[in-house]
């Protein structure tokens, strides 16, 4: 009987073959095999030929061939892709697990910037200990950012404590303050020339820009006046003090009344409510020119600092007798002679003891001895004049002398001992009301104060 060949899948066929019948009954396998064409051609001529001989000469194995069982495996449930195809899966488009990298904790690049503006080192290191917690949790990037920000937010918290405990932060604020006012109006010295924004120097200045005196400038400070107190005294208490201090200190610095023109006024930027807070304790004391679009041209200091000795002497003998003539009463001496005879005792005291001080002065130059001379001659009559009209017996005789000295102030001799030492020669003009001291100017009589 026959026996059945083992269970086994059922190898594919080639599909470059054409299909082979199968029988539909088991194959024995100790069945001879099947007879053979003797004419059929070998690889070495006719099948069981040996060799290319006579058919034949090989006869055939007597031998059935050995049947190899099937292989075990089950076939595959998918057909075999056909040919061409790729033989392995393909990923599609949609999530893969792989090469994708974890987000970066957001606390934790917030901790490291606010640790770097090191302005608010506490909210720093806060943000990073919560960053490093967050990391851990979620597996999330950024804990090198979070240990820098903590480790830095340390150190600058460390730093606050210290300024606040020795009082460096303070002194860092007035820094700060004086670093953001540096051109603000309030931030002025005496010397200091300056340009202020639009084409007018109007009631409010806030911001300037410094500038050279030589050149043009809208205005020149020759003063400043502190002021004391923790609160903000008012705007009527800081401008009497400004028109009280400014109109006395411009002498101090302006020595030559003469180089200050009828062109030439006195302002002052006084503090106000909300600059008091930031610090402006300080009346800035300024020339301008009374034109509000005009401008000044060149420095009006005449001082110390910029005199020579002859200058300076001059000068100083000359504001003396300025200084007394400026105390004149009000009053005519027809209706007050004994104040009108005061005054010109002490005028005519005055006028002598600045030209005894000329006197003995010994000039630089000897171009200068003889025009000062002169003026110092001049200076002795007019003494002597005031003290004649301090003893007139009525105001007709008091303003005969008066006349007569007055005639020596500001005469041919004055301007002559002033070119001599380079000096301005031009008198100026005097306003009669006007309130300013020895250096009266054209503008004496109006509205200085600015706002700052």
């Amino acid at each position: 009987m026959s026996i059945p060949p083992p269970p086994g899948p059922h190898l594919p066929e080639d599909p470059y073959q054409p299909p082979q019948p199968q029988s539909p009954y088991p194959q024995d396998p100790f069945a001879p095999p099947p007879p053979q064409d003797p004419h059929a051609q070998g690889p070495y001529g006719p099948q069981g030929a040996a060799g290319p001989g006579p058919a034949g000469a090989y006869p055939q194995a007597p031998y059935p061939q050995p049947a190899y069982p099937q292989a075990p495996y089950p076939q595959a449930p998918y057909p075999q892709p056909p040919y061409g195809a790729v033989p392995y899966p393909v990923w599609g488009q949609g999530y893969s697990p792989y090469g994708r990298p974890s987000p970066v904790n957001g606390v934790a690049i917030a901790s490291l910037v606010l640790s770097l503006l090191c302005f608010l080192p506490g909210v720093g290191l806060l943000l990073g200990i919560i960053a490093l917690v967050q990391i851990r949790k979620r597996g999330e990037r950024g804990k090198a950012m979070a240990v820098v920000g903590t480790v830095l937010s340390s150190i600058g918290l460390a730093v606050w404590v210290v300024a606040l405990a020795t009082g460096g932060a303070s002194d860092f604020w007035e820094g700060f303050k004086e670093g953001t006012t540096a051109n603000s109006s309030f931030a002025l010295a005496k010397g200091d020339c300056f340009d202020v924004p639009g084409e007018t120097f109007d009631e409010d200045v806030y911001d300037v820009d410094e500038v050279a005196c030589a050149g043009e400038h809208d205005a020149e400070v020759f003063a400043t006046v502190p002021l004391s107190g923790d609160s903000f005294p008012g705007d009527d208490h800081v401008t009497d003090v400004a028109d009280d201090k400014c109109y006395t200190l411009q002498d101090a610095y302006a020595m030559d009344p003469w180089a200050i023109t009828d062109e030439v006024d006195i302002y002052y930027l006084t503090p106000t409510a909300d600059s008091w807070d930031w610090g402006d304790r300080e009346i800035t004391c300024v020339f301008a020119n009374v034109d509000e679009k005009g401008t000044l041209t060149g420095s009006l200091r005449a001082d110390a600092s910029t005199l020579d000795a002859d200058q300076f002497a001059f000068l100083k003998a000359m504001a003396a007798v300025d200084d007394a003539l400026f105390e004149e009463p009000e009053e005519y001496a027809e209706e007050d002679l004994a104040g009108n005879r005061a005054w010109a005792a002490d005028t005519g005291e005055a006028t002598g003891n600045q030209a005894d001080q000329l006197g003995s002065h010994l000039w630089d130059a000897p171009a200068r001895e003889a025009p000062l001379a002169a003026l110092v001659k001049d200076m002795r009559n007019a003494s002597k004049e005031w003290a004649a009209a301090a003893k007139a017996s009525d105001a007709d005789a008091f303003y005969e002398h008066y006349d007569t000295a007055y005639a020596y102030v500001d005469g041919a001799t004055t301007v002559t001992a002033r070119k001599a030492l380079g000096l301005a020669t031009t008198p100026p003009t005097y306003d009669e009301d006007s309130e300013s001291g020895s250096g009266g100017t054209g503008g004496g009589d109006s509205d200085g104060g600015l706002d700052v």
